[in-house]
């Protein structure tokens, strides 16, 4: 039987999401395209290591999207400098990272460009990713929703969420301002590239 793997579409998602993700290889991976939008996930929020602690970077999105919009209808807010303001703490975070400026030239247009549609910018910005950890992208879309799957689906639409501990995580590793915050876990799979570039597939796979 080929083990299916269910992942919710997420904004630069934490690092447990790619470890579920590449041990779902071996199977059927299909990424959640017909949820309702759920407030406070990592659906429009990830994790970073700035230099006062953990900081979440929150796409705001239009008025209305809630619990009855479904997530492909999504659109994000036009009314907040959010691009900005996420590119601006990403830099204060990661600038005097190792590998920040290899990826920064590729990881900037979305940060200046127009999305209208979280779906899209989440898409785009996650093959993006999959290319610098040489992943071949084997994910394929949900074509209805499920609230449940039988117990032999691997289903992380919720067990993935910031409220929650993390499903895995790697050993503790460098991060940049470690000295003054102590080592945090499962932050977005950004935090790994930007410390550790190439090697990040490897310690994926410890």
């Amino acid at each position: 039987m080929i083990q299916k793997t269910i992942l919710p579409l997420c904004y630069l998602p934490p690092i447990s999401w790619f470890s579920a993700y590449v041990k779902g290889q071996q199977g059927e991976i299909l990424l959640e395209k017909q949820e309702h939008f759920p407030r406070q996930t990592y659906r429009n929020r990830c994790h970073i290591h700035s230099p006062n602690g953990l900081l979440a970077l929150s796409i705001p999105v239009q008025k209305g999207a809630g619990d009855h919009t479904p997530i492909k209808d999504v659109r994000i807010s036009p009314h907040h400098p959010w691009q900005k303001i996420h590119w601006r703490s990403l830099e204060a975070a990661y600038r005097s990272s190792a590998f920040f400026e290899f990826y920064e030239d590729e990881l900037a247009p979305f940060y200046e460009g127009k999305f209208d549609f979280l779906i899209d910018f989440n898409e785009q910005l996650l093959e993006l990713v999959l290319k610098w950890m040489k992943v071949s992208s084997s994910h394929d879309y949900t074509t209805s929703y499920l609230k449940e799957y039988p117990s032999s689906v691997f289903d992380y639409r919720d067990l993935i969420h910031p409220k929650k501990a993390p499903v895995s995580v790697p050993e503790p590793y460098y991060q940049v301002f470690s000295d003054r915050n102590g080592f945090l876990p499962d932050l977005s799979m950004i935090d790994l590239l930007f410390n550790y570039g190439n090697k990040t597939m490897a310690m994926i796979l410890e």
